[in-house]
């Protein structure tokens, strides 16, 4: 894949954001969500790949847009693999919470895993641990090994986990362990993220959240050095034949990064929606323009770039086609 298909990607990721923006806060994760989708697939048409997507929005008769095995791109470039998730965090951006993204990664042909659309448990580490700490044991067998890596007593180890009853049980056990837990209220991918970076505290991230966006997370994480893995987790047998008819022989079986995102290159792209603690939310300026911050990363040489980038917003005429993306924004200090 060609260096310059990052910054494609970055503005792929741009455009979702900014027009999903007029949506935080307003409660309508829907539209929110709708918002960012097409405002995706209108930018894939200007970037020079051949592109399927194998990580989107659903199957094609669920999602008009940006579903499994639809084609994006101009037919130019390298095949690729694309896994988008155009608003990571939809009851974020509704109720005005922090850490709602728009994300996708691209890899060469054949390299992501078909992920379904069902529960996965996940486990994602930094480099530190990377390689280091296993799915296989349970978590308070992970959480000790972790301690002793480290040089760190249990009690000085931060884990994140989604704030959902599902997670009540691996909860308890943090608790009992002592360790310090930081509950999220969304944002999968972010959230498996933060381990990787040493400003965010944060040593492991556990629980459980949507298949999907592990193979996202995995993505990031093999760009940051860091370890993922995942186990699918289908509810009944039709989730179970469903993993089968996908390739996926073994459902139950812990899938590494590589099995996820393959041993090639990989390219990850996001940019803030909400105000999170790696990038900035979309703020409106005066003058009709907004800025916004992303960040990129390239597995092959390591480079994580942060974006800061001002839009001129009538230079975007795709925004303009929702109506009233920027009405009543006059304020520098309004930030969407």
């Amino acid at each position: 894949m060609e260096r310059e298909l990052a910054l494609e990607m970055v503005r792929v990721t741009e455009l979702a954001a900014l027009a999903s923006a007029k949506w935080m806060g307003r409660g309508s994760k829907t539209e929110a969500d709708g918002a960012a989708t097409a405002a995706m697939r209108h930018m894939f048409n200007s970037v020079s790949i051949q592109g399927t997507v194998v990580i989107g929005e659903g199957e094609m008769d669920e999602a008009p847009m940006l579903y499994i095995g639809e084609k994006v791109g101009n037919g130019q470039g390298p095949e690729v693999d694309v896994a988008v998730d155009p608003l990571e965090g939809t009851e974020l951006a509704a109720k005005g919470l922090s850490g709602a993204i728009a994300v996708m990664a691209v890899a060469p042909k054949g390299n992501f895993l078909h992920a379904p659309d069902m529960y996965m448990e996940k486990l994602a580490v930094g480099p530190a641990l990377k390689g280091m700490v296993t799915l296989e044991d349970p978590l308070d067998v992970t959480i000790r090994k972790a301690s002793q890596i480290l040089n760190r007593p249990v009690s000085d180890l931060t884990v994140s986990i989604l704030e959902r009853d599902r997670h009540a049980r691996q909860t308890g056990i943090l608790r009992d362990l002592g360790v310090r837990i930081k509950l999220l209220p969304g944002g999968d991918v972010a959230g498996a993220m933060a381990p990787a970076f040493l400003e965010s505290g944060i040593d492991l991230y556990v629980g459980s959240g949507g298949a999907p966006e592990g193979v996202l997370a995995a993505a990031a994480l093999r760009c940051l050095g860091g370890d993922f893995q995942g186990r699918l987790m289908p509810a009944d047998l039709m989730e179970y034949d469903r993993c089968v008819r996908m390739g996926i022989r073994d459902p139950h079986r812990v899938l590494s990064m590589e099995e996820l995102v393959g041993t090639g290159d990989v390219i990850f792209a996001a940019t803030g929606i909400t105000p999170g603690e790696f990038m900035k939310g979309v703020r409106i300026l005066p003058g009709n323009r907004a800025e916004t911050s992303s960040i990129v990363m390239r597995a092959k040489t390591g480079t994580i770039r942060i974006v800061q980038a001002n839009h001129y917003l009538p230079g975007k005429p795709f925004l303009q086609t929702l109506e009233g993306l920027f009405d009543g924004a006059e304020s520098a200090d309004a930030a969407v």
